[in-house]
């Protein structure tokens, strides 16, 4: 069954081939001989109805840059008639321009199936949705009151703060409950983000990793255990964590299995959630990230695992 396939993300010129899952994505629909077209949010365009983007078809190799990829022409199509499925991989910030784009790709399906679901990324941004599973979370605050985010520290010592719509692990600090810097950092978020902001029960054991599970139509898919470099906190990738084979506890089991069923009935076909010591702490819908990690370690081929729910969920949805 070969599919024309649309991929609206950042420009492919950055991205970092060695550990970037839309690219392991693209590699492994090309294989499958699924026919490839590029285009970055910009060039989204919605007139009397009809949802268009600037494509350009795409040929991908898995070696090092600048020859990992081939363009070619540019041309407009109408996304609804001209293709198949939609790949919404661009990474946040998850702002008004992507929410925007989520409205466009919200014109397109079901008929083009776009992965993830826009309305359901619109809707469930990822520490937010989080919170609808208190029970899988270390104590939560969502909040910019100086007074709550006092009280929830004296109630539980050591947090963490961070702001809500960040990624990639910019902005996260560790505040101590009595912490001389506390002041200086509510002054810097209450003018830096006009929203309120993550303070979270400090996790000591975050030291030893913070695991990346990817789910794949609410399935477990594979694993990674991400751990900070030495006098960090934050254990992204991008932030300098390593990444070490895994495997998930009877816990981490059963956080998969109960968030499961919510995400496959939003159509959140591919997430990744992050689970420190037995505890969910994020549900990542916009641009998830860890399949290359996953197989480098010696996991399963996720990106195999997702184009396997794609094909049966977008056939699925052709037939009905």
């Amino acid at each position: 069954m070969s599919l024309v396939v649309a991929v609206q993300m950042d420009p492919i010129e950055r991205i970092n081939v060695a550990g970037d899952s839309t690219f392991a994505l693209l590699l492994e629909a090309q294989k499958r001989g699924h026919e490839l077209l590029y285009y970055t949010p910009d060039s989204l365009t919605l007139r009397d109805s009809r949802v268009t983007a600037k494509v350009r078809p795409l040929a991908v190799r898995d070696v090092a840059a600048p020859d990992y990829a081939t363009l070619g022409e540019v041309r407009r199509i109408d996304l609804e008639e001209e293709t198949d499925v939609v790949l919404l991989r661009q990474d946040p910030p998850f702002d008004l321009a992507y929410i925007t784009s989520t409205h466009l790709l919200e014109r397109i399906h079901p008929k083009t199936f776009v992965v993830n679901d826009p309305a359901s990324v619109r809707n469930a941004p990822e520490k937010v949705f989080v919170t609808a599973f208190p029970e899988l979370m270390p104590p939560t605050l969502i909040t910019r009151d100086k007074d709550e985010i006092n009280a929830f520290r004296a109630e539980h010592g050591p947090v963490v703060m961070k702001p809500l719509y960040g990624h990639g692990g910019a902005s996260v600090f560790q505040v101590n409950e009595q912490d001389g810097n506390f002041g200086s950092l509510f002054d810097l978020f209450s003018v830096t983000f006009r929203e309120p902001w993550v303070v979270q029960k400090f996790l000591p054991q975050v030291k030893l990793g913070d695991k990346r599970i990817i789910l794949a139509d609410g399935e477990y898919a594979g694993a990674v255990n991400r751990v900070p470099a030495e006098n960090d906190i934050r254990s992204n990738m991008v932030r300098g964590g390593a990444a070490l084979a895994t495997e998930l506890t009877e816990r981490e089991r059963q956080i998969c299995e109960t968030i499961g069923p919510h995400l496959r009935e939003r159509g959140l076909l591919f997430v990744g959630i992050d689970v420190i010591d037995g505890y969910l702490t994020e549900i990542n819908v916009t641009s998830p990230t860890g399949i290359r990690a996953i197989k480098r370690n010696g996991g399963p081929d996720v990106a195999a695992i997702i184009w396997d729910a794609i094909e049966r969920r977008q056939k699925e949805t052709a037939a009905s």
